[in-house]
């Protein structure tokens, strides 16, 4: 084969959504919790018969548990071990610095969820074609409901029209009834030398420095100090939102983030995990567990915290980790 497709999965996220499942010490995608497998190795298995080569850009504090996930599956890889998060923009980067320039990648993050897998497929080969061409392809999920924790991308067929923040209730609405808006999966497919040729071209000082900090790893791993020169932004606002070059996929596989409490919730129940009649779930644990005058509750067990959530306030799940992190708790490691 002339370029080879290399399969590109980010490990960086923490997860502190999800929190007390999800620690600094296991992050969201390393938790077993999905019919004994990780996120992780199902990102990894969902992908091996589209690509002949893997790599996985992850830190320093996580990278071993990588290693386990790839010893597990088997999967020869290429570790790029980052030793402080600088964002999108640089993960990817250092992917393309360390491709051969005709190399098509597929950037996935390692935390997702994705069903119907043919639909996945089609969407995965559709963006290498337009990949070959010279573009930068960023996939669009066709949106099940009006999500405000995702980004949005306007679309025309496969032409970007514009990419949007996570919206409000009312905005994701009004995307909804529109009918021409994708949720933005932060998942892209191009080949190597247009994307560093469009981030030279937009952010040279990512380029630069990220160059730099590729050429000096050892054995993948990178430089504390001059990663730390680098500046964090990502992708989307890096090359996406400015490029001419970018076409989008409208995917209908069923796809979720997982980024909440909610989200999982959900994806549980549809894999017939128990809840009792009035919505409730336990997380975590299988004690028998009551619950009292209750609706849409989520008990999250852990052996050294508990949470326990209406599941209608999943996204404020980040604002207990925050506080922690002000404490400098023991509680989030």
């Amino acid at each position: 084969m002339s370029n080879s497709i290399v399969h590109v999965i980010l490990t960086g996220g923490v997860g502190s959504r999800l929190w007390p499942l999800s620690r600094k010490s296991q992050p969201k995608q390393y938790l077993e919790i999905f019919d004994g497998k990780s996120l992780f190795e199902m990102t990894v298995n969902r992908n091996s018969h589209l690509a002949n080569k893997v790599m996985v850009v992850g830190n320093v504090d996580n990278h071993h548990l990588s290693g386990k996930v790839m010893d597990k599956s088997q999967t020869a890889y290429l570790n790029i071990v980052e030793a402080t998060p600088r964002n999108t923009a640089a993960a990817i980067a250092f992917a393309a610095f360390a491709s051969d320039p005709d190399d098509i990648l597929i950037i996935t993050p390692s935390d997702h969820i994705i069903d119907k897998m043919e639909n996945y497929n089609d969407a995965i080969n559709d963006a290498i074609s337009k990949a070959q061409e010279g573009f930068i392809v960023t996939f669009g999920i066709i949106p099940t409901k009006p999500e405000t924790g995702y980004g949005y991308i306007e679309s025309k067929g496969d032409k970007v029209l514009s990419f949007r923040e996570k919206p409000n209730e009312t905005t994701a609405k009004d995307f909804i009834a529109k009918g021409n808006f994708l949720w933005n999966s932060g998942m892209f497919c191009f080949k190597a030398s247009v994307l560093l040729e469009e981030l030279k071209q937009f952010q040279p000082e990512v380029y630069e420095k990220s160059k730099i900090v590729w050429e000096s790893s050892k054995e993948g791993f990178l430089d504390l100090e001059a990663s730390l020169e680098i500046p964090s932004i990502s992708i989307d606002y890096a090359v996406m939102e400015r490029s001419k070059k970018i076409k989008v996929v409208p995917a209908s596989f069923s796809w979720s983030d997982l980024g909440s409490f909610e989200s999982v919730y959900d994806y549980l129940f549809s894999k017939g995990h128990p809840i009792d009649k009035n919505g409730n779930m336990v997380i975590g644990c299988n004690k028998h567990t009551t619950f009292l005058g209750l609706k849409n509750t989520i008990f999250v067990y852990t052996d050294t915290a508990n949470l326990i959530l209406q599941k209608e306030n999943s996204q404020d799940v980040k604002d207990i980790y925050s506080e922690l992190e002000k404490q400098n708790s023991e509680l989030l490691n």
